[in-house]
């Protein structure tokens, strides 16, 4: 299996890489402009509902937006949760490799979840800081607390339906506001006028209402919402006349926008199948501009696809637009007239065929506790042949959860969300093909939200900053060395890196340049490792100030939105219930956060630890140490084989003297007369093969010297060296699937787990298939089985599928 998926992954990778050389040329060959290398970022998350103390797992994938392909450009993304109260809790730095990337998190209290309540998991690549804070990806993930007990407010409020919801409090709080089809009203034309309405936290309602002349307060028409807040009628002004409506049991007079004597509406509709642009006018404007011609500009994404020439003649004109001409989702459509002028615009979106057929099984749908499951992913096209793929499944308990979901998902992301700013209510329900109106209703979101909040009008504009961020392909090190007293460059400057990492040392050394420059570039490391930067010149000696650029990217500032505020509806208060019982049943007690208690006795010093390995010989000190007057005094009685004479220390095995390393960094030898004998907690050699560990700076043999926790010693400033910690790469755990006839201390949580299965890299083999096999969990409930991923060809993939554990 292992050999196939490196086969599997290279097939895949190569050809997308093809298509993304192929595509961006287009792009680029189809505008004067530069298209900007965005990555488009999605994540999934086995789940959005976590229990303290549970896992997250997660996928990465990052895409080029104008094809959907798996883009490269970056290799490292950093994927991080925002706490309730706005603060960055944990940050992972995660390793892309050809666009995808997983990792997980422990959500409990070391990892810095304090409380219970809607957490933000975000995710970005340093290249993309240069953009607008939409390019970063937003998910919420709530932390449940059910041993909580609900209040009375959403034990209200959940016990009315999502109509009766939506209307609550609609009249008090509501904002409607009104958009005309192609940007304006035009006089003696029959405008559609589209509509949302809002409470005050921005969540959709249901309203209805009437349209009145303002001149008499006569009635025109009614309106009324259709789908989550929003609506569209008919409106048929005269010159000068102008509109006002009212919603139902409300004084408040809402005015409609102004209509325009002469100008051109810009429609869009199907008809039989056929994407439809209707351009209207009037009879005044076409007497002023008799056979007008236009341009029709059509963008995606900001890029112009084509455009063609219009004369317009006629009250009403009609042109199809052929579905292939176009790529699929959010088309920007433009009206300009000879001086290139915009009379009108429409969003339209584009969906096309697929030649694509995945589907997600089981092998049947009711199955025992704990039994042995195989889920089959099956990927090819229409004629049976293999459609290369990268997929992340998730199976887990619902919990009683019987609701439709609509969440966000990898092609509501990609193909809509992506494109418009601000939250999108129920996005799934837009690309359920089980729902007839889904694509009427996602016109409606376009004429509404979508026009108002569409993020590619233009081509995305890098912020005005002083310093690009720039694309990262992996952990680098850079800065200069100058002289300690002045700012003249010390250039041809040995500069050697230690890191140090499990045990491990890897020692890299670079040169100077003219300017004092030095780098040390794309390394590749995992988790916390002490790194040590030391600056020497030709002659080995420690020499000239080190100054270290900055490597730890400051989080992206936090920026709540004030919609995350949750309240418990019904559904939630069966998932809550559903877990505890299952918890109790087995005699688990589901973990909770400790208030915070205070330490008023001192902390235990633990002894420092090793960095360079296993060392030949260590001697640690306790009140002995006091009868030394100097640092050289103890060294000369405590090591055997060393040798002092003045300042300089050696083994008498070698004839060159020792390499002196202080706390992790060199000292030369001159400098060790500074350090007090009583400051020293242990002292290590590396005086063997050992010493090969430093390379040639090893060869006469190595002392190591820590020192106390506030020693003296440590305040002395070494400027030919720099010495700290950093995070590598967020090694990620495999997700571990229980076997229920081998018993251990977690078996009972394992038994009660709620993501059942997670795989992060589900690659169709060469019959496009492939199987998974897992046990399930001890519970009696329903499973949720979640397929997302992109094909070879940009194709965004969703699939469900539901089975039942029962006795």
């Amino acid at each position: 299996m292992t050999t196939f998926l490196k086969a599997s992954k290279r097939t895949f990778f190569f050809l997308f890489i093809l298509l993304s050389i192929f595509k961006i040329s287009v792009l680029k060959a189809q505008t004067n402009k530069k298209v900007p290398e965005i990555e488009g970022i999605y994540v999934h998350t086995d789940r959005t509902k976590y229990m303290f103390g549970e896992s997250l797992w997660y996928k990465a994938y990052s895409v080029y937006p104008y094809s959907n392909l798996l883009f490269s450009k970056s290799n490292i993304l950093y994927v991080e949760l925002v706490s309730p109260d706005d603060e960055v809790v944990v940050q992972n730095k995660t390793i892309l490799e050809n666009g995808l990337g997983h990792g997980d998190f422990i959500l409990n209290d070391s990892l810095g979840i304090k409380k219970p309540g809607m957490y933000q998991l975000r995710a970005y690549t340093n290249w993309n800081r240069n953009f607008d804070d939409h390019f970063v990806f937003k998910k919420n993930i709530e932390i449940l607390n059910v041993l909580a007990s609900p209040n009375s407010q959403p034990q209200e409020a959940s016990k009315k339906s999502k109509k009766e919801d939506l209307k609550t409090n609609a009249i008090a709080e509501n904002n409607v506001q009104f958009f005309p089809e192609g940007g304006s009203l035009i006089s003696n034309v029959n405008n559609v006028v589209a509509f949302k309405a809002t409470n005050g936290k921005g969540f959709p309602i249901h309203v209805k209402g009437e349209i009145y002349k303002a001149s008499n307060d006569s009635l025109v028409t009614f309106f009324g919402t259709l789908h989550d807040g929003m609506g569209k009628f008919i409106l048929k002004p005269k010159p000068g006349e102008k509109f006002y409506a009212k919603l139902l049991n409300s004084d408040k007079k809402t005015p409609i926008p102004s209509s325009l004597d002469q100008g051109y509406a810009l429609g869009f509709r199907k008809i039989r199948g056929k994407n439809m642009l209707i351009i209207k006018t009037n009879a005044s404007t076409l007497a002023s501009q008799t056979s007008a011609s236009f341009q029709i500009i059509f963008k995606f994404k900001g890029v112009t696809y084509f455009d063609i020439s219009q004369v317009i003649s006629s009250p009403t004109t009609y042109l199809e637009i052929p579905n292939n001409t176009l790529p699929e989702g959010i088309n920007q459509v433009t009206l300009i007239d000879a001086s290139n002028r915009p009379h009108s615009e429409r969003l339209i979106y584009i969906e096309k065929a697929k030649d694509l057929e995945v589907a997600v099984t089981t092998n049947k749908y009711s199955y025992q506790p704990n039994e042995n499951i195989t889920v089959t992913v099956s990927s090819k096209n229409k004629t049976g042949e293999v459609a290369l793929a990268s997929y992340s499944i998730s199976c887990v308990d619902r919990n009683g959860d019987e609701s439709k979901q609509y969440n966000s998902n990898i092609a509501t992301h990609f193909l809509m969300e992506f494109d418009i700013k601000g939250k999108v209510h129920n996005p799934g329900y837009y690309f359920d093909e089980a729902n007839p109106r889904r694509l009427l209703n996602l016109d409606l979101l376009l004429l509404t939200q979508g026009w108002r909040n569409y993020l590619w009008k233009n081509l995305p504009e890098t912020k005005p900053l002083k310093a690009p961020f720039l694309a990262e392909k992996g952990i680098s090190f850079s800065g200069r060395v100058k002289q300690i007293l002045g700012t003249k460059a010390k250039a041809n400057n040995i500069v050697t890196l230690a890191l140090f990492n499990n045990g491990k040392v890897e020692m890299l050394s670079t040169e100077t340049d003219a300017l004092g420059m030095f780098r040390f570039k794309d390394l590749m490391f995992y988790g916390k490792t002490k790194f040590v930067l030391s600056s020497k010149n030709e002659k080995g000696k420690g020499k000239g100030q080190l100054l270290l650029d900055k490597f730890n990217r400051f989080p992206l500032e936090t920026n709540s939105n004030p919609q995350v505020v949750k309240i418990d509806t019904l559904q939630d208060a069966t998932i809550k219930d559903n877990i505890l019982r299952k918890y109790m049943s087995f005699g688990v007690m589901p973990e909770n956060v400790l208030d915070e208690v205070e330490i008023l006795a001192k902390k235990k010093t633990e002894p420092s630890q090793s960095i360079y390995g296993t060392p030949d010989r260590t001697f640690t000190f306790e009140d002995e140490r006091r009868s030394f007057s100097t640092i050289h005094q103890l060294i000369q009685v405590t090591i055997p084989g060393v040798q002092v004479t003045g300042s300089t220390i050696k083994f008498t095995r070698y004839n060159g003297p020792a390499q002196i390393i202080v706390d992790g960094i060199p000292w030369e030898q001159e400098e060790v007369a500074f350090i007090q004998p009583g400051d020293v907690e242990k002292i290590e050699t590396l005086n063997g093969a050992s010493a090969s560990i430093l390379g040639a700076n090893g060869g006469n043999g190595v002392i190591l010297i820590y020192t106390k926790e506030g020693a003296s010693n440590r305040e002395k400033t070494i400027y030919h060296t720099v010495k700290d910690d950093i995070d590598g790469f967020y090694k990620a755990r495999a997700f571990y699937v229980p076997n229920p006839s081998e018993k251990n201390e977690d078996s009972s949580k394992y038994a009660i787990r709620n993501t059942l299965y997670w795989n992060p890299y589900v690659h169709p083999e060469n019959n496009g298939e492939i199987q998974l096999k897992y046990f399930n969990s001890s519970v009696e409930t329903e499973v949720q089985i979640t397929l997302e991923g992109l094909t070879a060809t940009g194709i965004p993939v969703v699939k469900k599928t539901n089975y039942v554990i029962e006795q």
